[in-house]
C-alpha cells in the first residue's frame, strides 16, 4: 500500500474526518482559505493545486484555461464551451451543477431529510411561511459537489428569478459524516434561498445553495452578493435564465437543495450516491 493509499484510507475513517474538519475554529479556518487561495504567487499556486491533485480525483482536462494565477482560481474554473450539453426536453427540470446526488424524494408535508434517519424541516431551511407552504408534500433533491468539482450552477429550466433571500449562519461541513452527526445540518449553515419560476408553465421552483467550511462564498451573477444580501438581508429580482444558463457559483464546493411542487417526477438517472452532471434530466414537469 502506497503512503497516498495509507493516508487517504486514514482520512477516509468517519471519526477522523468529521474531527479533521469540523471540531476546529470553522469559520476562521473558512476566511483564512478565502484569503489564501487568492494569493497569486507561482510557487504558492503550485505547491497548493499539487496537494489538492494529492488529496483528490481533481481533474482539469475540461477546463477552459489551465493557466491559473491563482488556487482560486482554479477552485472557480469554468469550462470548455460544450463540455456539459442541456437536455432540450422542455419537460424536464435539469441539474444545476455537477454533483453527487444525496436524499431526496417526497416532501411529508414540510418533513424532509439531510441523510436517513436525520429529519429537518421546512420551516427551518427556509425560514419563510409562504415559501414553506408553496413546497409543502413536494419534491426536493440534495445535490452535493466536492472540492475537485467544476463550482457553477446554472438554470434548471427557462425561468425568472423574482427573488433572493440570504441567510447568515455556520460552516459545517456537508459530507455525509457531519450530516450523520449534526441535527439540521443545512438549516444551521450559511445559505441563499433562490425563488424562481418556470417560463411558460409558471411552475415555483426553488435553489437553496448551502455554504460549509471552506466555502461560505455564494456568488451570483446577477445581483451584488454583499450589498443586496449579506447587507440587506435579500432582494427582489426580474432576472431571466435559459435552461442551462450560468446563475452563479461557489467559491470552493458545498450543496444545492432543488425544491419542486408536488406532481414533479425524478427521472431513472437520479439515485442516491450517483454522479450527476450539469445539464443532465432531474425531474419531469408534471
Amino acid at each position: 500500500m502506497t503512503v497516498k493509499s495509507r493516508i487517504q484510507r486514514a482520512l477516509d475513517r468517519e471519526d477522523v474526518n468529521f474531527l479533521l474538519t469540523n471540531r476546529i475554529p470553522r469559520k476562521l479556518l473558512t476566511r483564512f482559505a478565502g484569503w489564501f487561495s487568492r494569493i497569486e504567487q507561482p510557487l504558492v499556486r503550485d505547491a497548493s493545486i499539487s496537494v489538492w491533485r494529492f488529496f483528490s480525483d481533481l481533474d482539469l482536462s475540461e477546463a477552459n484555461d489551465s493557466d491559473f494565477r491563482s488556487l482560486h482560481a482554479c477552485f472557480t474554473r469554468r469550462l470548455k464551451p460544450g463540455a456539459r450539453p442541456i437536455d432540450a426536453d422542455p419537460r424536464t427540470l435539469v441539474s444545476p451543477c455537477d454533483a453527487i446526488v444525496g436524499a431526496h424524494g417526497k416532501i411529508s408535508g414540510t418533513k424532509l431529510y439531510q441523510v436517513k434517519g436525520a429529519p429537518y424541516t421546512l420551516p427551518d431551511l427556509l425560514l419563510n411561511d409562504n415559501l414553506t407552504d408553496i413546497h409543502r408534500n413536494g419534491r426536493y433533491v440534495t445535490l452535493r459537489l466536492t472540492s475537485s468539482m467544476y463550482h457553477h450552477f446554472h438554470a434548471p429550466h427557462d425561468c425568472r428569478v423574482e427573488h433572493v433571500a440570504y441567510i447568515p449562519g455556520d460552516t459545517w461541513n456537508v459530507n455525509p459524516p457531519a450530516l450523520r452527526r449534526i441535527e439540521k445540518l443545512y438549516c444551521k449553515n450559511e445559505r441563499a434561498v433562490v425563488r424562481t419560476r418556470l417560463s411558460g408553465s409558471g411552475h415555483p421552483i426553488t435553489l437553496v445553495p448551502v455554504g460549509a467550511i471552506l466555502v461560505a462564498g455564494i456568488r451570483l451573477n446577477f445581483i451584488d452578493v454583499e450589498r443586496c444580501l449579506r447587507q440587506n438581508g435579500g432582494t427582489d429580482c426580474n432576472a431571466e435564465f435559459r435552461k442551462g444558463q450560468e446563475m452563479g457559483w461557489f467559491e470552493h464546493g458545498s450543496t444545492i437543495i432543488v425544491f419542486a411542487p408536488d406532481g414533479f417526477s425524478f427521472c431513472e438517472t437520479v439515485r442516491e450516491g450517483a454522479m450527476i452532471r450539469v445539464g443532465e434530466p432531474l425531474m419531469r414537469l408534471p
